[in-house]
């Protein structure tokens, strides 16, 4: 269930000195507006008090950032060879600047190079990219992520290891956010994503989800429909099986148990338990509504 953010509603935070903070941004599908709402949590963020960096860890021509940043003399990704010992100095050096004019900057980590040069080799293990911005000295990290989530959690279970949505769950300090488009697929999408996701045993209640849609600041109709039935369904049509392929693991304060499993893989995933997930999650518009995600109250004050 859903719940919209208004104006009125919003209140200004302060990012303390001693706060640190992961945001990994996810996708349910493509043309999710991720890289959107990034962009806005990271302009929030910065307007808090923090320093802010995003990294892009899409590949280059699949990305919008090398063009949200271009022009500037950052040596990017590509200055950071991964075979070399970094500095902060280095590595803040490489980052672009990203700024509306009027708020504070963010740091960018992106590959801002000519469309036609070879493509780096991006690291898969968020603990790489955690430690890139540790090095960097910022305190809120803002993840652009561009691999699927339902399917990522599906195939890594399959394959008995630990997949890119596991491994961003389980990084100190992360507020996973998940992204939809505001359209009927794009619900339906989510829907799929959030059941992977509950039923692999990831901390929904640490989850927070974006709709994203360009409308003129109200909310789409698809989500005034939805949003008091769109994960409700599981509930009744949704029973447990009488014996799962795979015993979800038991969580304790929203944070999943060690995993242990067979030699040979994973079993598939099990159907839901009975009760299904609830979590809270923001509706936002994207020009409107999504704005107020990225400059009013924040979702940590809802935690």
């Amino acid at each position: 269930m859903g719940v919209g953010v208004n104006k009125q509603d919003l209140s200004p935070i302060v990012f303390s000195s001693g706060c640190r903070l992961v945001v990994p941004v996810m996708g349910s599908t493509g043309g999710s507006g991720r890289s959107t709402v990034a962009d806005l949590l990271a302009e929030r963020m910065a307007a808090a008090g923090a320093a802010t960096v995003v990294l892009d860890t899409a590949p280059r021509l699949s990305s919008p950032w090398p063009s949200w940043t271009v022009g500037q003399q950052a040596g990017g990704l590509a200055a950071l060879p991964p075979d070399r010992p970094l500095t902060r100095s280095r590595v803040r050096h490489a980052a672009a600047v990203r700024s509306d004019g009027g708020g504070p900057d963010r740091h960018v980590l992106t590959d801002g190079r000519d469309w036609h040069s070879p493509p780096l080799v991006l690291p898969d293990d968020p603990a790489a990219w955690l430690q890139l911005a540790a090095i960097g000295g910022w305190q809120c990290v803002v993840a652009d992520t561009p691999h699927p989530v339902a399917h990522d959690v599906l195939e890594s279970r399959c394959a008995g290891r630990i997949g890119r949505t596991r491994a961003w769950y389980e990084l100190p300090y992360a507020v996973p956010v998940l992204c939809a488009s505001a359209t009927a697929g794009g619900v339906q999408a989510l829907q799929q994503a959030v059941m992977a996701l509950h039923a692999d045993g990831m901390p929904l209640r640490r989850t927070v989800v974006a709709l994203v849609a360009q409308t003129d600041g109200r909310l789409p109709a698809v989500v005034r429909g939805r949003r008091h039935h769109a994960l409700r369904p599981y509930r009744r049509c949704r029973p447990p099986p009488a014996r799962p392929a795979h015993p979800l693991p038991r969580a304790a304060d929203g944070f999943p148990a060690a995993h242990t499993y067979p030699a040979g893989g994973r079993a598939a995933l099990p159907g839901s338990p009975r009760g299904g997930p609830s979590f809270m999650g923001h509706t936002a518009s994207r020009r409107t509504t999504t704005r107020a995600l990225g400059r009013g109250r924040s979702f940590i004050d809802e935690l």
